[in-house]
């Protein structure tokens, strides 16, 4: 299914569409976090490159959180009584200009810390307040079937990067690059990616 938007979004309009999703309401407050909404994504962007990590994981980190912008059902809240699956929303959109591993990593990031829970002893105890909120409606941690079968995706080593990335990107003040930054590089992924899916 195409993402339904005010605008046709295409391989030439995207990038500017997602610029335009951080000028305009990257400011809001990040699920009660001492970051604003494009700050943590900045960050998790910005940790990958110091990191070393490869060019897919730094633009998947970047854009994890898109779908509280662009997904019908809005911005998460620490008011919220239900799951408002932001994860599913970003995947949607992502899923027709990028890489299968992108859009698939966005898509699992939620996912990725219910697996986490299960799996990692020490992991937990490492959320913040808003991500154990966040935790209990979607579903708590994992159990051992969901766990399995978890296991097997292609994209679990990087899904799982991208949610550590997740949850070290939650400092106030860290000064990082703005989204221009990375916008070119966003670019060639998504005109190779729609010029190999016309071919």
């Amino acid at each position: 299914m195409k993402p339904t938007t005010q605008v046709q979004l295409n391989a030439e309009n995207i990038v500017a569409f997602l610029g335009d999703i951080f000028t305009r309401r990257g400011g809001e407050a990040y699920l009660g976090e001492s970051v604003t909404m494009a700050e943590h994504m900045l960050q998790a962007a910005f940790l990958a490159e110091q990191r070393g990590e490869s060019e897919t994981i730094i633009i998947a980190a970047l854009l994890h959180d898109i779908g509280h912008f662009t997904g019908e059902f809005g911005a998460f809240s620490m008011n919220d009584t239900r799951d408002r699956y932001h994860e599913q929303a970003g995947a949607r959109i992502l899923e027709h200009f990028f890489p299968r591993t992108i859009a698939g990593c966005v898509g699992m990031h939620v996912a990725a810390k219910r697996y986490l829970c299960a799996v990692d002893p020490d992991y937990f105890g490492k959320l913040s307040p808003a991500s154990v909120h966040s935790l209990r409606l979607q579903g708590g941690q994992m159990n051992a079937a969901e766990v399995a079968e978890f296991a097997q995706s292609p994209h679990l080593h990087d899904a799982l990067a991208v949610r550590r990335l997740d949850d070290a990107a939650k400092v106030a003040g860290l000064h990082t690059p703005k989204f221009d930054h990375y916008a070119p590089l966003i670019q060639s992924m998504v005109s190779a990616h729609c010029a190999n899916a016309g071919a």
